[in-house]
């Protein structure tokens, strides 16, 4: 009987072996891709398609028809449960697939513990298709009147958003806008001053409110409310707290990470079950925590499609995986700038942001090639 490779979710850490999907057909083995979209976005691209910077098109893989033109079987839903010891994955539809070798790469998630309600005109960070669908509201709230638009959190993404939610806002025919970040901490409080100043001096220059040290109690459409009780009227809001990983695997009773990631020892595989690996943000790295940035999901693709082959053959020894040295770091600032950071170089500007959209452009181009 043929051995089954299940690939769950077609993000950054699966892109080799997608794109080289049709080895593993050429040897024998059954693939099965799962996904909650026929499309996977790119991230570092998210807020820069917030701003209009990229067309949605530019910054998703066409997952559904890399995987059909591969050879393989692509299967639309989401995972509800891992059965690790009946080697099965059961959808929220009930349906069930069974599996030799499962590799996760199931992203993370914006937590909405805060959330009081429904989400209208409030917008998670993630999925990333969330942002286009806050682009069209936002275009069409202000077009009508002036709006006034709240960021919650005050990390990088928070940033990126503020910046490019400005940008959005410039576009002719819209109101005159205001834009708030509301941080329960200091902005950027994780990285250097330096970048943290030229952060706040960028978006400040452009009149958007840095409102530190906020705490939030909860969020309702139109209203964030501190522990205070103060309350701020906003016609649309974003979340940007940071991430956690799928809780599936908690639930699925897999071995986690304090951080509820499924936790894997240096070849990227589970460390209770021989036969289930994973990679990017939906991971727990054992011998180093890792940062939830995509730099190490794209560092993590040849090793797992080294070892996915390696353990459905059964022949050849696994590989571990490096997380490397310090990674690089550009921010999208929204007004066509950007922070540039690796090692002691630390710079912005209009340069700091085309080394960026190169950068990005070089990897979407190179993998949407495959489809």
């Amino acid at each position: 009987m043929k051995k089954t490779l299940i690939l769950a979710g077609g993000g950054h850490a699966h892109m080799v072996c997608l794109a080289n999907l049709d080895q593993f057909i050429q040897k024998g083995f059954d693939v099965n891709v799962i996904g909650p979209s026929e499309h996977h976005y790119y991230s570092g691209m998210g807020p820069g398609m917030l701003g209009q910077i990229y067309r949605p098109e530019e910054v998703r893989f066409a997952t559904k028809r890399l995987v059909k033109r591969k050879g393989g079987r692509f299967v639309l839903g989401k995972i509800k449960k891992i059965d690790a010891d009946a080697q099965t994955i059961i959808l929220e539809s009930g349906d069930a697939l069974s599996y030799d070798v499962l590799s996760c790469n199931l992203g993370s998630q914006v937590p909405k513990d805060m959330i009081k309600g429904d989400l209208n005109d409030i917008y998670t960070v993630k999925p990333i298709e969330r942002l286009a669908d806050a682009q069209q509201r936002i275009l069409t709230l202000g077009k009508e009147k002036k709006i006034t638009i709240g960021v919650i959190g005050g990390g990088p993404s928070a940033v990126e958003i503020a910046g490019n939610v400005w940008r959005l806002t410039q576009i002719p025919g819209m109101k005159p806008a205001d834009i708030k970040i509301l941080t329960d901490k200091s902005l950027m409080p994780n990285h250097p001053e330096n970048i943290r100043r030229m952060a706040r001096s960028s978006l400040e220059k452009r009149g958007i409110e840095i409102k530190e040290e906020c705490r939030i109690h909860d969020i309702k459409t139109g209203i964030v409310t501190e522990q205070s009780g103060k309350e701020h009227d906003l016609d649309v809001i974003f979340l940007a707290i940071g991430v956690k990983p799928n809780r599936i695997f908690k639930d699925s009773d897999l071995p986690v990470g304090p951080d509820g990631g499924l936790r894997v020892n240096q070849y990227l595989q589970s460390t209770t079950y021989s036969n289930i690996f994973g990679g990017g943000d939906c991971i727990y790295f054992q011998d180093r925590p890792l940062d939830k940035v995509g730099v190490y999901a794209v560092r993590q693709n040849p090793v797992l499609f080294h070892n996915l082959m390696a353990t459905l053959e059964g022949t050849t020894s696994l590989i571990p995986f490096s997380p490397g040295s310090e990674y690089l770091s550009i921010f999208n600032l929204g007004d066509g700038t950007g922070i540039f950071h690796k090692w002691r170089i630390l710079f912005g500007g209009r340069i700091a942001f085309r080394i960026k959209d190169t950068i990005d452009r070089k990897f979407m181009t190179k993998f949407q090639a495959f489809e």
